[in-house]
């Protein structure tokens, strides 16, 4: 067994930077893919709630983007795939924003050993003329520059700094493939262009990746870790305690790695698996909830009042129609009566015979 190995291989509450141990998002990382090496590249706005995994989505794809475009039958030469925490970089300023994208760009061997690509951003500071000059000059190479930029939600607390001719120039380096950007948020982008009343097109990114649940087959291979990823390697939990994870992390790759760790806790401390329980539930409380938003209640609502005001006109017109205004208990009879016949509760000589009656009577 590889002692070099971390005791625990569940890593609950930060983002994962070690490969080995990050599990599934085949399909989140192939659509990544799939639009970075098309003939028109094209950026993605990654959405999902917090603790979802969109850090690591991103880091791990910059960590594994030149086997991914072999794939797909790209050199991968032709990119240069980078990740940054706009909350870590403090992008409070313009200039920091494009001088913390080429820093980053500057730790790639690839950018290093190529002086075509290194001395544009190895000047003094970048604003955004230089910034744009760079990207171009990248482009005359052929290599496109990948910006997974994660804490996008960091650049709207500047909103001077951070305005539409900001943005416009971002999108402008896209629409001529100058660059791509893989954006992590909260929320769509359109949304934060409203709240922040942006009119940059920017924000009108085609290509959404929400970011939900693993799938069962991915759930499953986390709580075997390590053995699922690092060969030579046993299970840290128990098949019994693997079972126990999965009900009480569910599909959600946060809950379920806190549940490995805190069964995996108790096994080490020899603490009674309600121990490791009670664990859990006390960090779990530490999500933050759904916000309740009330405009999930306008179609419910809608149609709350839509059916009773209708169908009462409905019912209204059938006892205006048998000639007696004030028979509307008639009318709702009959509305009812054919309600229950289109869903198969009554047939049709039985509505024939309720009719009869309603109307004789």
């Amino acid at each position: 067994m590889n002692t070099s190995l971390p005791p625990c291989p569940f890593i609950a509450g930060s983002m994962i930077t070690d490969s080995k141990f990050f599990v599934g998002r085949r399909e989140e990382l192939d659509f990544i893919t799939s639009r970075m090496t098309a003939a028109q590249p094209t950026s993605i706005n990654v959405l999902g709630e917090w603790r979802i995994g969109k850090s690591s989505l991103l880091y791990h794809f910059c960590q594994t983007y030149e086997q991914r475009v072999q794939r797909y039958g790209k050199s991968p030469s032709d990119y240069v795939a980078i990740y940054l925490s706009l909350q870590d970089a403090q992008c409070r300023q313009e200039a920091n924003f494009y001088r913390a994208i080429a820093k980053a760009l500057l730790k790639r061997a690839s950018v290093q050993n190529n002086p075509a690509l290194s001395v544009p951003l190895n000047g003094g500071s970048l604003d955004r003329q230089t910034f744009s000059a760079a990207m171009d000059v990248w482009k005359i190479e052929k290599v496109l520059p990948v910006l997974c930029l994660d804490k996008f939600e960091e650049l709207f607390e500047n909103a001077e700094e951070f305005n539409n001719q900001f943005y416009d120039n971002l999108r402008s380096l896209m629409d001529r493939n100058a660059l791509m950007l893989v954006i992590a948020s909260y929320k769509r982008l359109d949304v934060y262009s409203r709240q922040h009343r942006l009119t940059s097109s920017f924000f009108n990114l085609g290509n959404i990746l929400p970011l939900k649940g693993l799938t069962e087959m991915e759930a499953t291979d986390l709580v075997r870790l390590p053995e699922t990823k690092v060969p030579g390697t046993q299970a840290a939990l128990s098949e019994n305690r693997q079972k126990l994870a999965l009900e009480w992390g569910g599909r959600h790759p946060y809950l379920l790695q806190l549940a490995g760790r805190c069964l995996w806790d108790a096994k080490q401390r020899d603490e009674t698996v309600d121990w490791a329980k009670k664990q859990f539930q006390q960090e779990k409380q530490r999500l933050p909830q759904r916000r309740f938003n009330p405009r999930r209640l306008i179609l419910p609502l809608r149609l709350l009042l839509w059916l009773p005001l209708n169908l009462g006109r409905l019912a209204r017109m059938i006892g205006n129609f048998v000639d007696d205004t004030g028979n509307l208990i008639t009318g709702a009879f009959i509305l009812i009566a054919i309600i229950l016949v289109w869903f198969g509760a009554l047939n049709w000589s039985e509505l024939q015979k309720l009719l009869k009656d309603a109307l004789s009577g």
